[in-house]
C-alpha cells in the first residue's frame, strides 16, 4: 500500500525571481531595516539594494556572467549575505563550500563545479591559490568578516548596475554538495524556481511579515541558514540579526530583540542547559522553528515547560529545500514533521511501520551537477525525488520519520528501524540522547548497536539499560550492545554521523561466537 498527501494549492504567491525581492523590498519600504550585526554593521532595504548591485557589479569585473558559478568559502559575515545577494542579482550561480572543509577537500569541489570565480577567506588564500590554479579558476578573490578582502574593496570601488535577467525559474541560483556520507559528495543543483517557490510556502506557512525579526545564528554554507532562514526574510520584508554562530549565552542575550528563532536540536538541548531561558526572556518572541535533524519529543516537552513556546519541527534536505512543516496554527505533534508545504506532494511507497518517503513539487531540485545517472537512479520512474528516508503519514496527514533507508539494520533477517529503539532509550532516566546503528555480527549478518549519552552523574549500567529493554521491545529489537559515549559525533548541522559511528564500531562482534537466535543474549 501506497500513502499520498497533498500539501495545500499553490496560489501563485512564488511569481517574484529571488533578485526582485530586493527591489520590492527596497521599493515599498526602502528605510525598513533588513539587517544588523553585533559589530553594529546596519543595512536599510535601500542598502541592501545599493550594496549587492555594487558585489554585482564586482562579479561582472571579475568576469562572472548570468549561469556561471562562483565558489565561497567564507566566513559568516554581512559581506557573506551580500555576495550571495549580488549573485541572485546577476544570475550567477552560487556553490556555498562549508568552512571546515580542508583543502584537499575544496580542491574536489573546485574541479567538479569549474567555478569562474573562486572567493575564499584571506587566510587562506595563499593555500589556496595553487589549487585553484591547477583547477582550472580564472579569478581569486578573497572576502573578510569586517570589510577586508579584495572581493570586499572591488565592491566598494564599483557602482550599482542592474539586475539582469534571470533566464526564468529554471535557471539554476546554486550548487550545494550534500554531506558525502557514502562517497563523493554530489552537487545539488537548486534552480530560482525552487527558491522562490519554497520561500513563498514558508512565509505563508510561518506568517512570516515585515514586523519580524529573526535572530540568525546558522551558518551560510547549507539550506538551512542561507534559504529557509534568508529567502524567507528577504521574500517578507523582515529583518535579521545576524550573530556569527551560536552561542547559548549569546543567543538567549538577544531573544528580546527578535520574534523568529530557527536552530538545529542541538541549539535548544544548549539552550535548555543554560539558566538564563526563561518565559521572561522568550515574551517577544512568536516563533521558534528547529531543524536538519530529529527533534526529541522530550526536549521540546522541556522547552515548552521553560518557556510556553511550543518548538515548530519541520523537515527538509539539500534536494528538496523544505518539505513539511508543523502547523503555526494547530497542533505541533511532537516525533512529528507535520503535513507537506504548499504545491508539495509527500507518498511513503510500501506504507507500514516504515516506508520509503518520496516528493514531487516545485521545491524538488533539477539535479546532480553533471551527474545524469545518479540524477535518474534517485528519480522514480513516474517522477518522484526519492528521499532515502523512511517514515509513515498518521490520520492527521502528518509526516512522522522513522530513520534513513541506508541507517536500516537488517539483524537475523528482520529489518530494525533505529528511531523506534533510539525512541525507547531517550525515555530511559539518565539517558540524554543516544543513536542506534548496525555493525557487522558473524551470524546475524547485523548487530544492533546503541550509544547513549548520559545526564552529569548518571550511572546505568549497560545490562540494566539492556533489560529495561527488553520489557519494552521485541527481541530481536534490542541491541546487543549499549556504550556509554561524552557526546555524539555531529555534523555542523547537528546531524548524527552514524557513518562514523559504524567505521569506529566495525569489529565490535568480531570476537562473537555463532549463536543460532536473533536478538540480545
Amino acid at each position: 500500500m501506497t500513502q499520498q498527501i497533498e500539501g495545500p494549492a499553490s496560489r501563485g504567491a512564488s511569481g517574484l525571481d529571488p533578485a526582485e525581492w530586493i527591489e520590492a523590498a527596497a521599493r515599498e519600504r526602502p528605510e525598513r531595516p533588513f539587517l544588523e550585526s553585533l559589530d553594529g554593521r546596519r543595512l536599510s532595504y535601500a542598502e541592501l539594494r545599493e550594496q549587492s548591485g555594487r558585489y554585482a557589479a564586482a562579479l561582472a569585473r571579475r568576469g562572472v556572467r548570468q549561469g556561471d558559478r562562483v565558489l565561497a568559502q567564507v566566513e559568516k559575515s554581512v559581506d557573506g549575505l551580500l555576495l550571495y545577494a549580488g549573485c541572485l542579482r546577476l544570475g550567477a550561480v552560487l556553490v556555498p563550500i562549508n568552512t571546515a572543509n580542508t583543502a584537499h577537500e575544496v580542491d574536489y569541489f573546485l574541479r567538479d563545479s569549474e567555478p569562474c570565480l573562486a572567493v575564499v577567506r584571506p587566510a587562506d588564500r595563499e593555500l589556496l591559490e595553487t589549487t585553484a590554479r591547477s583547477a582550472g579558476v580564472r579569478e581569486i578573490d578573497t572576502l573578510g568578516t569586517h570589510g577586508e578582502g579584495s572581493l570586499n574593496a572591488l565592491a566598494r570601488e564599483c557602482a550599482e548596475i542592474a539586475p539582469e535577467r534571470s533566464g526564468g525559474g529554471a535557471a539554476l541560483a546554486a550548487i550545494v554538495y550534500t554531506s558525502g556520507t557514502t562517497g563523493r559528495s554530489k552537487g545539488a543543483m537548486l534552480t530560482r524556481g525552487n527558491l522562490s517557490s519554497n520561500a513563498a510556502a514558508l512565509a505563508d506557512a510561518w506568517r512570516f511579515s515585515p514586523d519580524d525579526v529573526l535572530l540568525h545564528t546558522l551558518p551560510l554554507f547549507h539550506i538551512h541558514g542561507l534559504f529557509a532562514a534568508l529567502n524567507t526574510v528577504l521574500i517578507s520584508g523582515a529583518s535579521v540579526l545576524l550573530l556569527p554562530k551560536f552561542d547559548a549565552a549569546l543567543t538567549l542575550e538577544h531573544l528580546a530583540r527578535a520574534t523568529v528563532y530557527m536552530g538545529v536540536p542541538t541549539h535548544y538541548t544548549r539552550m535548555l542547559q543554560h539558566p538564563a531561558l526563561s518565559r521572561d526572556g522568550a515574551a517577544r518572541m512568536r516563533l521558534f522553528i528547529s531543524g536538519s535533524a530529529p527533534l526529541l519529543a522530550e526536549t521540546q516537552r522541556e522547552f515548552e515547560r521553560r518557556t510556553g513556546h511550543a518548538i515548530l519541527e519541520r523537515y527538509g534536505m539539500t534536494e528538496t529545500l523544505i518539505i513539511t512543516s508543523n502547523p503555526y496554527v494547530g497542533v505541533r505533534k511532537p516525533g512529528t514533521v507535520g503535513p507537506p508545504l504548499e504545491g508539495v506532494s509527500v507518498r511513503v511507497a510500501d506504507a507500514g511501520a516504515g516506508g520509503a518517503i518520496e516528493v514531487r513539487g516545485p521545491n524538488v531540485f533539477a539535479g546532480y551537477w553533471r551527474a545524469p545517472e545518479k540524477t535518474r537512479a534517485e528519480f522514480t520512474p513516474d517522477g518522484w525525488f526519492k528521499t532515502g528516508d523512511l517514515g509513515r503519514i498518521d490520520s492527521d496527514r502528518y509526516v512522522h520519520i522513522v530513520g534513513r533507508a541506508k541507517d536500516l539494520v537488517i539483524s537475523g533477517g528482520y529489518n530494525i528501524y533505529p528511531k523506534e529503539v533510539e525512541t525507547e532509550l531517550d525515555a530511559l532516566p539518565g539517558v540524554i540522547e543516544s543513536a542506534v546503528f548496525g555493525v557487522p555480527h558473524p551470524d546475524l549478518g547485523e548487530g544492533v548497536t546503541a550509544v547513549v549519552v548520559l545526564h552529569a552523574g548518571a550511572s546505568i549500567a549497560e545490562a540494566q539499560i539492556i533489560g529495561s529493554l527488553r520489557e519494552r521491545l521485541a527481541r530481536y529489537k534490542v541491541p546487543r550492545r549499549v556504550l556509554v559515549v561524552v557526546e555524539l559525533p555531529r555534523n555542523t548541522m547537528g546531524k548524527v554521523q552514524k557513518n562514523l559511528l559504524r567505521a569506529s564500531h566495525a569489529t565490535l562482534y568480531a570476537g562473537d561466537a555463532a549463536s543460532k537466535g536473533s536478538g540480545s543474549s
